[in-house]
């Protein structure tokens, strides 16, 4: 469900990306905290027409007590409508509808040892998880990797300073800069495979980080998840989360030949209901046209917004960038990227 909040901050971070505060009102508060990692659902109608995204939460968790602080990170997108509309038109007193907070990739604070490797806006979940983590548990440390394409387009840069000042012992920072050379530090290119397969090791002791989080474009995180299981760290281990696919650098699978006259039955916050399936429609489609609440935001298998517990049936998923594979051999299953394989197919969107 969305709720109307009001934009309460606007802050320019670069030239192309701002971080937007939105407030919570008192009887939203408990519905609104948010674990460090997750993200929001922002929608907007332009012409008639619904367009939804999601930005991480780059604010630290909010204790028990205290108000719950909802800030995200917006970078701007070559003809993305609402990143350029937050860019270029979002102001302070302007109401924003928005959905609670939701995701996987997140990280309770805990003793032990993290790292994260980032691009770009990859930061913005990350910044959420090591802030949380370091404030709140005096025995954690965490190394974070980030790779930029120069320092004015670098996200959160004082941010990320301040916890280098706070947290001088527990806090790694390691700068990439992808187009432009460092007075000190590494030298500039890209984070591949091959270079993090070395830079790891020479970094930090790979065995011993407890968890590792992946977040940015498409080539670098599969790039670093390739790395880190060369290096010998188990799957269970690392965490991923996708911000941008490009289509011409991925394999999507071939559209599943629906069966004639197949029905899907769903349940969403309780209720349930059967529907045929259209010729083309994918699972999340049919249940749009009769529960407009059904959860989305992207439609291209990267958010996760749309999962959902496959009870019975078979499926075929065209593209999933956002379910780990525990999920996927647990039943789950992205509705927006699912089609019938079998005449009956059953969903559960509680789970």
């Amino acid at each position: 469900m969305f709720h109307p909040l009001r934009v309460s901050r606007v802050d320019e971070l670069t030239d192309d990306s701002v971080a937007i505060t939105l407030a919570v009102p008192p009887e939203l508060r408990d519905a609104f905290r948010h674990t460090p990692g997750q993200h929001l659902a922002l929608r907007r109608l332009v012409g008639g027409e619904e367009i939804r995204r999601t930005y991480s939460i780059c604010a630290p968790a909010s204790p028990p007590g205290v108000d719950p602080v909802l800030r995200v990170g917006i970078r701007l997108v070559d003809g993305g409508e609402f990143s350029t509309f937050a860019l270029k038109e979002l102001a302070v007193g302007d109401t924003v509808e928005v959905m609670p907070p939701m995701g996987r990739f997140h990280l309770d604070p805990r003793q032990g040892y993290f790292a994260a490797i980032v691009g770009g806006s990859g930061i913005t979940p990350v910044l959420s998880m090591v802030t949380t983590l370091l404030e709140r548990e005096p025995k954690a440390r965490f190394c974070l990797i980030r790779s930029d394409r120069t320092v004015a387009s670098t996200m959160f840069l004082d941010d990320v300073a301040d916890l280098k000042d706070r947290f001088p012992d527990r806090f790694q920072l390691v700068t990439v800069l992808s187009r432009e050379e460092q007075q000190s530090g590494l030298p500039s290119g890209r984070l591949d495979r091959e270079r993090l397969t070395g830079l790891l090791p020479a970094l930090l002791s790979v065995a011993e980080v407890d968890g590792w989080f992946l977040c940015g474009p498409f080539g670098l995180v599969r790039a670093a998840e390739t790395a880190l299981r060369g290096l010998g760290v188990d799957r269970s281990r690392i965490h991923q989360e996708i911000f941008h696919v490009d289509d011409g650098s991925t394999t999507v699978t071939a559209p599943a030949t629906a069966p004639s006259h197949a029905a899907l039955t769903a349940t969403l916050d309780g209720r349930s209901g059967s529907w045929p399936v259209r010729d083309g429609e994918s699972l999340l489609e049919t249940v749009l046209r009769a529960r407009a609440d059904a959860p989305y935001a992207c439609k291209g298998g990267v958010c996760g917004t749309c999962r959902a517990f496959l009870v019975s049936g078979e499926v075929r998923m065209e593209r999933n960038f956002a379910l780990e594979p525990e999920e996927t051999e647990a039943g789950y299953v992205l509705a927006c990227q699912s089609r019938p394989a079998t005449t009956e197919v059953e969903l559960d969107f509680d789970r």
